[in-house]
């Protein structure tokens, strides 16, 4: 008889150590060490200026580390040249805080324009594709509409819609519920709770918004002053000894 296999430890997405990275003498990474796993949504929670969105920016390889490594899906893209980088990138979509759709073009076409700009696909398995994603964020109604025509929530479900039409591997969210109220706020944390439960996408979000983060993340990194102070299951956030994490909590808390 054999010797009982074990199985091997599931293998980060995103995988990123000892990231360093300054503008102009200014050190805004310091010693960065981050691991997002397949399926889940890890938030990565701070005040503005912190950094978290030049580290969004290194994990696409926007950004080159001064020092350290980055690996995505087991590859490292610090080393890589833009034909490589483009192909990494092509495992990412990208919600923006703004949405930044087209304004000249309708939401199916919005939806439409990765498939025509990445792929070879018929102008009906285009058309086929863009309105199975539109249905899923429920904007079947809207497919005519363009985006001036839309809400802020509408506008972030037509942003989703297009950032997984290529069938990514991970979503990241940059700041997704800035300048919403409080019910569109939910609205947009519903969405990407679905596309992660109906996708199996892992999720990246970039927030300081401690009640979005609590309803939607799995995972919790605290970035402050370029450092990640805490780095927890969402579940034990609220128990971090960190002085920072501790004060930014309870400032929300108090609101």
């Amino acid at each position: 008889m054999g010797a009982n296999r074990v199985k091997p430890a599931e293998e980060p997405v995103i995988d990123m150590h000892h990231v360093d990275k300054s503008f102009k003498g200014h050190q805004v990474l310091k010693g960065i060490e981050l691991r997002i796993m397949p399926g889940r949504t890890r938030v990565i929670l701070g005040l503005s200026g912190s950094g978290k969105t030049v580290l969004m920016k290194h994990m696409i390889g926007l950004f080159r580390p001064d020092a350290g490594q980055i690996m995505v899906d087991g590859e490292d893209i610090t080393a890589m040249n833009s034909a490589e980088l483009l192909n990494i990138r092509r495992k990412f979509g990208m919600v923006f805080q703004q949405a930044a759709l087209f304004d000249s073009m309708t939401v199916v076409e919005n939806v439409a324009f990765p498939l025509r700009e990445h792929t070879k696909l018929s102008e009906a398995d285009i058309m086929a594709q863009a309105h199975e994603k539109l249905a899923l964020v429920g904007l079947m109604d809207a497919l005519q509409k363009f985006p001036s025509e839309l809400s802020g929530g509408m506008r972030k479900r037509v942003g989703l819609a297009r950032a997984v039409v290529l069938k990514p591997k991970v979503v990241l969210y940059d700041e997704p519920t800035t300048g919403l109220d409080p019910i569109t706020t939910e609205n947009v944390d519903h969405m990407i709770l679905d596309a992660k439960e109906q996708l199996g996408v892992t999720s990246v979000v970039i927030s300081h918004d401690v009640g979005s983060t609590l309803r939607i993340a799995d995972d919790i990194a605290v970035i402050h002053e370029g450092v990640i102070v805490e780095d927890c299951l969402a579940s034990e956030i609220r128990q971090s000894e960190h002085p920072f994490v501790q004060k930014f909590l309870k400032t929300w808390f108090e609101k």
